[in-house]
């Protein structure tokens, strides 16, 4: 059972009267039931990315080496990354390694113990949309934010919508707010054209909660496919 994080109660998000026999909720209640929703979301490894590993194809085949030491560093130190918010956001073209750079992440968090959830952008609006005007859109949406670590693959690959954009910008922003780490790729790499695709203000935030990671090496699915 995890400390309550005010010092109030046992960790169990109730406090106790003995003289009355009777108990309240403790402040923390909330942050108990927002992680057991978060562990909803458990990320899953693609069978494809099973046996993923930073010296495996295409990790070492990824340029510049310099991107994939950086990635060493935060996994080395996911726990201490996790509970600071820190992000990583991988940039660069199709079929180059992004992806699996951010799974070593996500599985990093995943193997500490901690809550994780992995979506391409498009999969996520679906299911966001999936719960829009139900009862469970909150939920989901109180999840998405609780989770330790959300890994969001592509981004601007949805297509602009205003709906889309605002959507994206309250998941970012929340967990901006909250010191919540997000491992996201993206194939675009120009600023302004992020900009037009997913919103400076959304842009910003990312900026400051994840350390940008350039990926440019060539498409490798092209190179290595069977001949």
């Amino acid at each position: 059972m995890s400390a309550c994080i005010y010092n109030v109660c046992d960790g169990s998000g109730f406090i106790y009267d003995e003289q009355t026999n009777t108990s309240t909720d403790c402040r923390c209640r909330a942050q108990i039931i927002a992680r057991a929703r978060a562990r909803s979301l458990s990320a899953v490894i693609p069978p494809r990315y099973a046996d993923l590993g930073f010296d495996r194809f295409p990790i070492t085949e990824v340029d510049p080496p310099a991107t994939v030491a950086a990635t060493r560093r935060f996994v080395e130190r996911i726990d201490e990354n996790l509970d600071a918010g820190r992000g990583l956001w991988f940039m660069g073209p199709h079929g180059n390694g992004k992806t699996t750079l951010a799974l070593l992440v996500t599985k990093a968090a995943l193997d500490h113990g901690r809550s994780a959830a992995r979506y391409t952008l498009p999969d996520l609006l679906r299911k966001i949309r999936s719960t829009f005007s139900t009862d469970t859109h909150e939920e989901l949406f109180e999840s998405l934010i609780a989770v330790d670590l959300l890994h969001i693959d592509d981004i601007g690959a949805e297509q602009a919508t205003p709906w889309v954009l605002e959507e994206l910008y309250s998941i970012v922003n929340a967990r901006y707010e909250d010191r919540r780490s997000m491992v996201i790729t993206t194939n675009i790499l120009n600023r302004d054209d992020l900009y037009q695709q997913i919103t400076e203000r959304t842009v910003s935030r990312l900026t400051e909660m994840c350390e940008e990671l350039p990926v440019l090496n060539p498409d490798l699915r092209l190179e290595h496919r069977p001949s």
